[in-house]
């Protein structure tokens, strides 16, 4: 996957060196072995640390690498992107296609909000870090990671947590600290969590407002204050610490709406799955051209039918993204009937015609050297990294470290 028109030459190539600095195949007899800690910030655009104050990814850049940017994969939402970052697979072969969507084989719906479809494993394809880590000996700790409290290949991790939205950020902190503070017998080698924010302020006020900043400004603060007590640990030396965000975000508006109602009869669809920008739809038996050829001409909407998606969204090919995908403009929005509020940010939209889309990666640790600043890269690669940090063989993937520079390890 490509970034957006006019973006450097050099981050249109898909497979750009990394400069991944020392990851070395770990001893896991060794009585200090690595422990990799990776946080997600949802919705932390990529250039959010040159609109606000942050020093303290600043400082940790500095101590480490960050990259350019990170790319998502299409569809940029949410549950998509965090189960690739965890398989290195693209949705479309790991199956959470969108943030809802209906499985035709079966007619069962998968959507956020429910959280029974959320633990459910029939959903989730691939395999997760934390089970090839448990399956190679290596403890694992998830704090709200999306997948992480399904029974996925009948594994879960060691120790999860189910989703608590509500649970305040430094009690999560307090968590993570708490299984880093762990005797060595105990202590997981992999501990991955996860803050909703700054998405969730983003989709609000939009990603360039005061409510936005000030949101970013804090997430920094506990990026600092999390970097401070892990310093105090007596083994911190030999912890690898990964930062990164899901997607990005983009100013949409009510001048910007694209009302399928005023184009489609309902009796033309069968169900619609996603939510704008990005919706899977399933043609009522007899109306699939006419849908198709009615969709397509309608200004500021990419439509795809799922046989021949463009190839940058690696996309279509799972049952699950039905007949037709369509996609709004970058800052466009998909309505259905009038009198919805399309105002604030979103996101989901394909990151090859809207750079904002794109997400952050900070990296530091004993695996990494100092101060270098990476080309960008794809997020189905974090999958075999985290593997390499680890020590451990990665399922099959859509990523390939093959592909990817090693720089000599920090001593």
């Amino acid at each position: 996957m490509a970034e957006g028109a006019g973006l450097p030459l050099l981050l249109l190539i898909c497979t750009v060196p990394l400069f991944l600095a020392g990851c070395r195949d770990i001893d896991h007899a060794d009585p200090e072995p690595h422990t990799l800690v990776v946080l997600s910030l949802d919705g932390f655009r990529w250039d959010y640390s040159q609109l606000y104050s942050t020093p303290n990814l600043d400082a940790l850049a500095e101590g480490g690498i960050r990259a350019e940017f990170l790319i998502p994969a299409f569809p940029t939402k949410t549950f998509p992107n965090h189960y690739t970052l965890a398989t290195g697979l693209f949705p479309d072969h790991h199956g959470l296609v969108n943030n809802s969507f209906m499985d035709p084989a079966t007619g069962r719906l998968y959507s956020i909000g429910d959280r029974e479809a959320v633990g459910d494993g029939f959903f989730y394809g691939g395999e997760p870090v934390w089970n090839t880590a448990e399956q190679q000996g290596i403890r694992t700790a998830i704090c709200f990671w999306v997948g992480s409290e399904a029974d996925i290949q009948g594994m879960r991790p060691s120790r999860w947590k189910p989703y608590d939205h509500d649970m305040a950020f430094v009690d999560r902190m307090d968590t993570v600290m708490a299984w880093l503070e762990l005797p060595l017998e105990e202590r997981p080698g992999l501990i991955m969590w996860y803050l909703h924010e700054p998405d969730a302020v983003g989709h609000t006020y939009g990603p360039e407002s005061i409510e936005t900043g000030e949101m970013v400004e804090y997430l920094d603060s506990l990026v600092g204050v999390f970097i401070r007590r892990m310093k105090r640990l007596p083994h911190y030396e030999t912890i690898n610490l990964i930062i990164l965000s899901d997607h990005g975000m983009t100013e949409i508006s009510n001048d910007r709406v694209i009302w399928l109602n005023d184009h489609i009869p309902p009796h033309w669809i069968r169900t619609a799955r996603g939510g704008s920008p990005v919706i899977n739809i399933q043609a009522a038996e007899g109306f699939y051209e006419t849908l198709l050829h009615t969709l397509e001409a309608i200004p500021h909407l990419v439509v795809a039918a799922n046989s021949a998606t463009p190839p940058s969204w690696h996309y279509g090919t799972h049952p699950r993204c039905l007949d037709i995908t369509v996609t709004a403009d970058p800052g466009w929005s998909i309505g259905w009937e009038r009198g919805r509020t399309f105002e604030g940010g979103a996101h989901g939209y394909d990151p090859t015609t809207c750079p904002d889309m794109n997400a952050i990666f900070y990296a530091c640790g004993p695996s990494f050297e100092k101060g270098h600043t990476i080309p960008a890269f794809k997020n189905i690669h974090v999958y075999e990294l985290m593997c390499k940090l680890l020590g451990i063989t990665p399922s099959p993937n859509d990523g390939n470290l093959e592909n990817i520079s090693i720089i000599t390890e920090k001593k």
